[in-house]
């Protein structure tokens, strides 16, 4: 080799160019879809081919070695064993929602086994996947040359249906990676058609039409929290988990009987792996194992001892099998060659944007079309106008080229109109035809207006998309498979297995919450300074606290007026200084929205009512019935007037004595009678009427020889007898509760006690104090009360939340703060004690 063709270059300039192109070349021409069909390009050229092979839908299938041939000689210069195994995953129902490829012969199965070599099966295109080359010869797409230039190949496939989620797409390029699940048709094509009547529309109220992936293998996605926030940012993770079903038998014995699995799981290897598990004993109880999947579904067969539980060994199944797996959803596909990570509305507008493309180009090339026509057919009207003139010039020409001008000339033709009366055949002369030429000329005009008017028209291209997309959701539409369950009811949690313990839940004003051991805190004498009960970020304090037990339901209602659900095990345990969990991450709250009323609830009694009172004096009583069945993402609580909120909740038995507090110190005492039972998405009567600038800041219930306590802003309380609350009629002004001065600060909270319980109260700095009722002084309404926790000088240290707990011994208060797991105290009596909003 001479020396002039030998170049010098930098190995790392080299390096990094030459693998900065390659890492492009498998981003954009390998490993990721596009967002407009849906497809990598290895998919499309299989379509293509098949198509230009005419392997259509309704053709006879033909050999795989075929396809794979076509496809690797023109289009994709790659192994054919790649080609052949994409085309078989197009085929697997398993794989694919809904399959682009018709397979004749084995094609594998769900338990791993490999399909068939290509030269024993056969394919062919499915019905739905020729809705993804339709309109194709119509000029609706660009084409490319293939890696020779030899052929064209299509940028894209048409796509008349949104192939992207209704098929999904898994791919690993260089630095990124995609895994779109599928989805049901019908849902996808609704959340479409959605955008083209509201472009504002927001992903929330998207998802009311498609609520999550619809897996080909069915089974269980858990909760919506992972949907939502992957359909939102793009990434999130879900839980998938197999639908399974126990059986009791005649003898006592269970059997547990799957019949989906999760998404992407090897049915095979899931058994294989459950055997092992049963034969090293790290799950117990198995006593039998087999497969009885047949072509009418699938079906793995559990036997387990007379002694066995089914729903423990199940759960230790979700937690050591794939019976449950996550699925990580990351929306990542091509935008104009560039990888994008998407949320649910962009994947939808982008593949809107490519139909309205897809329905110009088309009218534009039939626009063409019959413009060409109607030119060719207006050539033979002027002929037959002028028959005989025609005729002679014909016949007095000596050449063909001669007449073409003479015709041209003197009729002022075009040479297409000229060519087209020279190849006009005589029986086209007659009456018949003449008459056939003008009708078929009189509807191109109409059809060239009327392909003008939807180019013209924007809002007619939609109304075009949105015909042709319900057409093919009537033809395709099947029903969703995958079933979303609520991931409170469907916990891997066996219930019956946690311990019933009493707990305290404390929530921040940020919104944090935990449960702890009620035992945690020790009582101290009134006026001490408390121990610190919560760990809160700056600007944070303690909000709510409350009583109840590990297996209780907790009711969380918001200022928005809807309420949510948890039970008391799934709110998590920290430590006593620990800031607790983002509320965020265990019930799907809304932006703006905050919890401001909690209510523990141990069965939803028909004979048991929820008393609602507002910040405008509103109240309201409904059924504690109408609230058992609450959707994970909440639930409307009652209707609320502009800027009022919701401040306060009660459990009651229908009889009860209600009073209500104002931070001005007034308050009203009447019968729940007063106002009547209505239906849950009521807004109420009035309960109180409030002063200018005054507002609600509690409600309670109150029995005869109750003693009404009064907590203010500054640390000041005191103890009053309810028979100095004379009753009144709802929607009073009230009589004065409590001496409200610049001294005390606004009155925070108002709650009835009997003098056996311990009250405690937590300052905005998180500091917790519990003392005796009994110390606190009992006086007169209208006077201030004496200190009962000092606070600092801070400006932002003063009482934010108030909450009354079963007395402890005196023994038990000398000791040091007890451990987390020893034995707890009784909650509160009143399984209804809930802390109010400031």
């Amino acid at each position: 080799m001479s020396e002039s063709r030998v170049t010098e270059v930098n190995i790392s300039n080299e390096m990094r160019t030459s693998f900065l192109d390659y890492a492009m070349s498998v981003i954009v021409s390998r490993a990721l879809p596009d967002v407009r069909d849906g497809l990598k390009p290895v998919h499309r050229r299989i379509l293509y081919a098949m198509n230009d092979l005419g392997i259509t839908a309704d053709k006879p299938f033909k050999k795989s070695a075929r396809i794979t041939g076509e496809v690797i000689g023109k289009y994709h210069p790659h192994g054919d064993t790649a080609v052949y195994f994409t085309m078989v995953r197009m085929a697997q129902p398993f794989n694919y929602r809904y399959m682009l490829v018709d397979g004749h012969g084995n094609f594998g199965s769900v338990d791993g086994d490999q399909a068939a070599a290509m030269r024993y099966t056969e394919a062919r295109m499915s019905k739905i996947s020729m809705e993804l080359i339709r309109d194709i010869n119509k000029d609706t797409i660009d084409f490319q040359d293939n890696y020779d230039g030899a052929e064209k190949e299509p940028v894209v496939l048409p796509a008349r249906f949104p192939n992207l989620l209704v098929n999904g797409s898994a791919g690993i390029a260089v630095g990124m990676a995609t895994n779109i699940p599928p989805h049901q048709l019908g849902e996808v094509i609704d959340g479409v058609l959605a955008i083209t009547h509201n472009p504002d529309i927001t992903i929330d109220e998207l998802m009311e039409y498609i609520p999550g992936p619809d897996f080909p293998t069915a089974g269980l996605i858990l909760g919506r929290s992972g949907i939502r926030k992957a359909y939102q940012t793009g990434r999130g993770s879900i839980t998938l988990r197999a639908r399974v079903e126990i059986e009791e038998k005649a003898n006592g014995k269970q059997t547990i009987i799957v019949h989906e699995i999760p998404y992407q799981v090897n049915k095979a290897k899931l058994i294989e792996k459950i055997a092992e598990l049963a034969r090293d004993k790290k799950i117990d109880g198995i006593t039998d194992l087999r497969d009885e999947s047949d072509r009418r579904g699938m079906r793995i067969v559990m036997e387990l001892r007379r002694d066995a539980n089914a729903n423990v060994l199940l759960n230790n199944l979700y937690k050591h099998t794939a019976l449950q797996t996550n699925f990580g959803i990351n929306l990542l596909a091509l935008v104009d060659g560039q990888p994008k990570v998407l949320n649910l509305k962009q994947c939808l507008t982008h593949y809107l944007d490519h139909q309205r493309v897809v329905i110009r180009r088309r009218t534009e090339f039939e626009l063409r079309k019959a413009e060409a026509r109607a030119h060719i057919l207006e050539g033979l009207r002027i002929a037959l106008d002028h028959l005989d003139a025609v005729i002679a010039l014909i016949r007095g020409s000596e050449t063909t080229d001669i007449a073409r001008e003479g015709l041209m000339s003197n009729f002022s033709l075009s040479e297409k109109q000229a060519q087209a009366i020279l190849d006009m055949r005589l029986q086209r002369l007659t009456g018949l035809e003449r008459e056939k030429i003008e009708n078929e000329y009189q509807a191109l005009v109409e059809l060239i207006n009327e392909l003008k008017a939807i180019l013209a028209d924007e809002e007619k291209v939609l109304q075009i998309i949105r015909e042709e997309l319900t057409e093919i959701k009537e033809r395709f539409n099947d029903e969703r498979r995958t079933e979303i369950v609520l991931k409170g009811l469907e916990s891997i949690e066996d219930e019956d297995l946690i311990p019933v313990e009493n707990i305290v839940v404390t929530l921040t004003q940020k919104g944090y919450i935990k449960r702890l051991p009620i035992s945690t805190y020790k009582s101290q004498k009134r006026g001490g300074r408390g121990v610190q009960g919560m760990g809160t970020h700056e600007d944070d304090f303690v909000e709510h606290l409350l009583t109840t037990s590990t297996h209780d339901t907790i009711l969380f209602f918001t200022n928005k007026g809807k309420v949510y659900r948890a039970k008391g095990y799934e709110i998590p345990e920290y430590g006593r200084t620990a800031k607790g969990l983002p509320i965020i991450n265990l019930l799907e709250v809304e932006k703006g929205e905050w919890v401001n009323a909690i209510i523990p609830v141990s069965e939803f009694n028909e004979d048991n009512f929820l008393f609602f009172t507002t910040k405008h004096g509103i109240s309201k009583r409904s059924p504690l019935a109408s609230f058992a069945n609450i959707r994970n993402n909440g639930l409307i609580a009652l209707g609320l007037k502009e800027e009022d909120e919701l401040i306060s909740v009660r459990l009651t038995d229908g009889h009860k004595q209600i009073i209500i507090g104002t931070k001005d110190g007034m308050m009203i005492r009447f019968p729940e009678e007063d106002v009547r039972t209505m239906g849950r998405t009521a807004t109420g009567v009035k309960g109180i009427t409030l002063r200018e600038g005054d507002e609600v800041i509690g409600m309670e219930l109150v029995h005869e020889g109750d003693e009404i306590l009064n907590v203010t802003r500054n640390g000041y309380g005191k103890r009053t007898k309810e028979e100095e609350y004379r009753i009144q009629s709802r929607g009073g002004k009230g009589i004065k509760t409590c001496n409200v001065t610049e001294k005390t600060g606004d009155l925070v909270a108002i709650k009835t006690v009997t003098g056996d319980e311990d009250l405690m109260i937590i300052s905005a700095a998180g500091v917790i104090i519990r003392t005796a009722v009994s110390d606190i002084s009992q006086t007169g309404r209208n006077t201030q009360g004496v200190k009962l926790i000092r606070l600092g000088d801070e400006e932002n240290e003063y009482v934010s939340t108030v909450a009354i707990v079963d007395q402890e011994d005196e023994e038990e208060a000398g000791n040091a703060p007890t451990d987390a797991h020893a034995e707890e105290e009784q909650a509160t009596a009143d399984s209804n004690e809930v802390s109010d909003n400031e």
